[in-house]
């Protein structure tokens, strides 16, 4: 039975392997996001931009509580805890 399941499920491969791929890439990208050096370096990135003065101290801290809060939000997909929303 497990050979002709196998052979009945491969035209489905190719979808198999797509979704795979994009379960990889999202998991890349959260890394990125959630990684402390990365947010380290933009968090400094705004300092410098402020002292620069190429940032007002409202746009300094609208920056900064941007890049907390992707760090403190939770991931896209995943399902919040029961009874909450």
């Amino acid at each position: 039975m497990g050979l002709l399941s196998s052979i009945l499920s491969l035209p489905f491969a190719p979808v198999r392997g797509v979704i795979w791929l994009g379960e990889v890439i999202q998991d890349q990208v959260e890394q990125q996001l959630h990684d402390p050096a990365i947010v380290r370096r933009e968090l400094e990135e705004i300092d410098q931009a402020m002292a620069a003065g190429h940032l007002s101290k409202e746009e300094h801290a609208a920056a900064q509580q941007a890049v907390l809060d992707r760090m403190v939000r939770p991931s896209v997909g995943t399902v919040p805890p029961e009874g909450k929303e």
